[in-house]
């Protein structure tokens, strides 16, 4: 059974807390107002986000600022490559009073856990995430955990070409709702940054709660979509299968991502239905990150962009 469609009256009502988020984290992080819509759109998906740019450029500060302005349960890693699995997700200790073992969890238990500089530390560790963001569960010496409800990973990391790095498995890199690419800022938000982080950084107080969150992501998956939407969205992920420069094009689970950002977006435009335009705004963060491109272009985050904008450009949309 279908669930009922999300009303004008209630994509309305969501709007004003959306924009009191976007409006606090921002009187802190003084970037592109698309990069804090990103963040938005991975929330009300139910989906995690992974932000990439060079040191310096306040990746570390948004997904802080973002997660305190949720008003949720956050826990932080700081990724380094002597970082246990057991470090993320806890173990059982013994306890020298009665000699039992009692669980000592892990930061994974949080409503938002902020995982940065994800890729300084090896698979094995970054692989103790993977059942945690897609099962929303943690298995400890046999036992399993659920975890909090809303459950968002935010990670941050750094270029792969850097010293240190270690590049994340393809297997993961899928469990990302979204990719937000940080590049430098402009001259005048940096400028705006040294005048209002002179005297201290700003700081933010909380504007929503676990409950608000759960209720703006069950309005996300009820958003309406017509059957040529879901025909587009195929059509661009399997554009990308095919594509001459692809080794490895977006899976099924893509092209479940790319549907529920559209839906994602079409509430921060105050709408109750995906029209094809959301679909192609939001397809290169939710695609590009995806995909394995031939030797020669590995590890080209312009190169995947490119293959998604060739499919954007080339596929077209036919009205049902």
């Amino acid at each position: 059974m279908e669930p009922t469609a999300a009303t004008q009256a209630e994509v309305d009502a969501a709007r004003e807390p959306l924009d009191a988020l976007r409006a606090a984290v921002a009187r802190v992080y003084l970037g592109p107002a698309r990069t804090i819509d990103l963040l938005l759109l991975a929330l009300l998906g139910r989906g995690h986000a992974l932000l990439e740019g060079v040191p310096g450029v306040a990746k570390t500060t948004l997904v802080k600022t973002f997660a305190t302005a949720l008003g949720c349960s956050v826990r932080r890693v700081q990724f380094t490559p002597d970082l246990l699995p057991s470090d993320i997700t806890g173990t059982y200790v013994l306890s020298p009073k009665d000699g039992t073992f009692a669980l000592r969890s892990g930061p994974i238990f949080a409503n938002v856990v902020l995982a940065d500089e994800i890729n300084r530390a090896p698979a094995k560790t970054q692989a103790a995430l993977l059942e945690a963001m897609q099962e929303r569960q943690v298995t400890i010496e046999g036992d399993r955990f659920e975890l909090p409800a809303p459950f968002i990973v935010l990670a941050t990391q750094n270029p792969i070409d850097l010293e240190g790095t270690y590049p994340l498995p393809e297997a993961q890199i899928d469990r990302f709702l979204l990719h937000v690419a940080m590049g430098y800022p402009s001259a005048r938000e940096e400028v705006a940054m040294l005048r209002s982080h002179g005297g201290g950084a700003p700081s933010v107080s909380a504007v929503l709660d676990p409950a608000r969150v759960a209720a703006l992501q069950a309005l996300t998956s009820r958003i309406h979509v017509e059957d040529d939407v879901f025909d587009y969205v195929v059509a661009l992920t399997t554009f990308t299968r095919k594509h001459p420069r692809v080794v490895l094009g977006a899976s099924p689970r893509a092209s479940l991502s790319l549907l529920t950002a559209a839906r994602a977006l079409a509430i921060l435009k105050g709408r109750t239905y995906v029209t094809p335009d959301d679909v192609r705004e939001v397809a290169v963060p939710a695609l590009s990150h995806r995909l394995v491109l031939v030797p020669e272009l590995e590890g080209d985050p312009k190169a995947r962009a490119g293959v998604v904008e060739d499919g954007i450009a080339r596929v077209p949309y036919r009205r049902g």
